[in-house]
């Protein structure tokens, strides 16, 4: 990965070499104290590391040393327009603000926000959204360039770096992938501050997972980015579930069981899709790296899963459970399931 500043939140690291860091974001107000912390502790279940929440108001405000007891992971609070509440945050024990300087009131703000920022120690991620560009900045470049979001990542950078503050990460999204991507490698070569990647309203189901995948994943994979969030209209769980699919796919991550399987064709006498759902279901908790074929048949089984840890090849009525590529048993169809998982079960524990 490119090398970047190391930035501390909470008890987490991010940038300098560490692991790339899953966060999401809880759709839950804070004002509904009970129903946000149990979002949270099921996102932390899920694999989430660090979470976000906006910060609107006063009452969610109030709120917050409240929600940071019963958790366990950082809390990012997502702040606009009132400075006050950026510093209310702060000092109500987040780890860090979400914010864009150009939207809290002018610099005398900036500078109070700095100040309490500097006095316990927290980060900033500075938030540059193609669909909300300056002003004056889109009206120089017409629409949002790559030159353009560049122009405005400098220019918050600069508002804070005014008051000698420097402990920040940055995010440059748009809900176009290829400016998404495009304007994250631009800035990546001039800045080494770490880098929060996403696809902003990348969609719901299917379509936001591959528009985020194809955007954060060529970046991880030309060694670009930090700390990743896909954003996923929806349950906030899908969105973590997504990033460990991403940051296994790109070798980034190497932990819990990963599922390979064919698209079956009309060799498949067995209900595959079946079987990996319920394999994944039982096994999500588990982080012991293992790979786990689940194949239609002979022909794609032990063969082209010769590297998988563990795997079966279906049959008609029947399947061949293989390790390593080499056959060791015939499994009943309806006992699949269940030797799998104690095979899964014996390798992990």
């Amino acid at each position: 990965m490119k090398p970047t500043k190391q930035v501390r939140i909470g008890s987490l690291s991010i940038g300098g070499g560490n692991p790339i860091a899953i966060q999401s974001m809880i759709n839950i107000p804070l004002t509904e104290t009970k129903q946000a912390i149990e979002q949270i502790l099921r996102l932390e279940e899920s694999g989430c590391e660090i979470i976000r929440a906006t910060v609107p108001n006063d009452a969610c405000a109030d709120k917050l040393p409240e929600v940071i007891s019963h958790i366990h992971i950082p809390l990012v609070a997502d702040i606009h327009f009132d400075y006050r509440l950026a510093i209310r945050a702060v000092q109500s024990g987040v780890s860090k603000l979400r914010i864009n300087p150009g939207n809290i009131g002018g610099k005398d703000r900036v500078r109070e926000v700095v100040a309490c920022l500097k006095e316990y120690g927290i980060p900033v991620r500075i938030g540059v959204n193609a669909g909300s560009l300056e002003k004056e900045i889109l009206a120089k470049y017409g629409h949002p360039t790559i030159d353009a979001i560049i122009e405005s990542a400098r220019s918050s950078i600069g508002q804070f770096n005014e008051f000698g503050y420097d402990n920040l990460v940055i995010s440059i999204k748009s809900s176009d992938v290829v400016t998404t991507y495009q304007a994250n490698k631009r800035f990546a070569e001039l800045y080494d501050y770490p880098l929060h990647l996403g696809v902003t309203e990348a969609g719901a189901q299917l379509s936001g997972v591959v528009r985020s995948s194809v955007g954060i994943g060529a970046l991880l994979l030309d060694g670009i980015g930090d700390t990743i969030r896909v954003s996923l209209t929806g349950d906030p769980v899908q969105e973590v579930i997504a990033a460990k699919e991403i940051l296994t796919a790109c070798d980034l991550r190497n932990e819990g069981i990963r599922i390979i399987s064919c698209p079956t064709c009309g060799r498949c006498k067995t209900d595959l899709l079946s079987i990996v759902t319920q394999i994944k279901e039982h096994t999500s908790d588990i982080k012991t790296p293992l790979v786990v074929a689940v194949m239609g048949c002979g022909v794609n089984g032990p063969g082209e899963a010769r590297e998988a840890d563990l795997g079966i090849a279906c049959g008609d009525g029947n399947g061949v459970l293989f390790k390593k590529g080499e056959i060791v048993a015939t499994v009943p169809s309806e006992e699949i399931v269940d030797v799998l998982l104690a095979e899964i079960n014996l390798l992990t524990s």
